[in-house]
């Protein structure tokens, strides 16, 4: 977690080093949750090329496990009681992740059919794929053989084909969330704004990231204040960082 009027301070100071204006906290905030999103969307890219290069065994140097750390973060479960849609056809479960949970990304499904059974994974298809197990006795889906589709971010549909769930079943869905919202909010103290941690809400982001999420503020900052010069300057740190974690 990194604290965000630790941020917010070192911004400022920076961007009205040489005069070139105060970002507001409205502004501020807006400017915080766009820095902390592109750096969590940048882990996935980034462990993407990172599993295509071989690694040596040694942990504390791993960029992957480094990288796993950081996102493990936000990974979560989630036990949904799934709802029965008969159709007339194809009849099917509706599994919905509570909409307060900002999913980014499913990594797994599974399903109890019974309270007492262990539970089995669940093949999470394409429409397509799914009207095909439907072809086959080898893959008709049933409670042994469950199969998914993903209809939106928080909601999935099981496929059981002619078999039904007790009452007790259990649908466990693990999956990646996103970052939580970050606000820097204040207490208006004669004619000073003063930082309020109890309304405050941090960055969800591993500590090591407090120097790119300066550097990212100040660039976007650099961007809204038509500074070329500040947006430049910050640009061409981040990349130096970048290179440096990727050499």
């Amino acid at each position: 977690m990194v604290n965000i009027n630790t941020v917010y301070q070192r911004v400022l100071a920076i961007a009205n080093k040489e005069q070139r204006g105060y970002i507001t906290p409205q502004e501020f905030n807006i400017l915080a949750n766009q820095a902390q999103m592109d750096i969590f969307d940048q882990y996935f890219y980034d462990l993407e090329q990172l599993y295509r290069i071989p690694e040596s065994g040694n942990n504390y140097s791993s960029k992957i496990s480094s990288l796993e750390e950081k996102i493990s973060i936000f990974e979560d479960e989630q036990g949904i009681t799934p709802t029965l849609v008969t159709t007339g056809s194809v009849d099917y479960y509706i599994c919905a992740i509570p909409s307060s949970i900002d999913v980014y990304k499913l990594l797994s499904l599974e399903v109890s059919p019974k309270a007492t059974t262990l539970p089995i994974s669940v093949d999470v298809l394409s429409l397509k794929e799914i009207k095909q197990c439907y072809t086959s006795r080898l893959t008709y889906p049933s409670v042994q053989n469950p199969v998914g589709r993903k209809v939106s971010e928080n909601d999935i549909h099981l496929y059981i084909g002619s078999d039904t769930l007790v009452s007790a079943a259990i649908v466990e869905a693990s999956y990646i969330r996103r970052p939580s919202y970050v606000s820097w909010n204040f207490n208006i103290v004669g004619s000073s704004s003063l930082y309020n941690s109890t309304t405050s809400s941090n960055f969800e982001l591993h500590q090591s990231e407090e120097v790119d999420l300066v550097n990212r503020i100040l660039v976007l900052a650099g961007i809204m204040m038509k500074d070329e010069t500040l947006a430049s300057l910050m640009t061409n740190e981040e990349v130096s960082d970048i290179n440096q974690e990727k050499q």
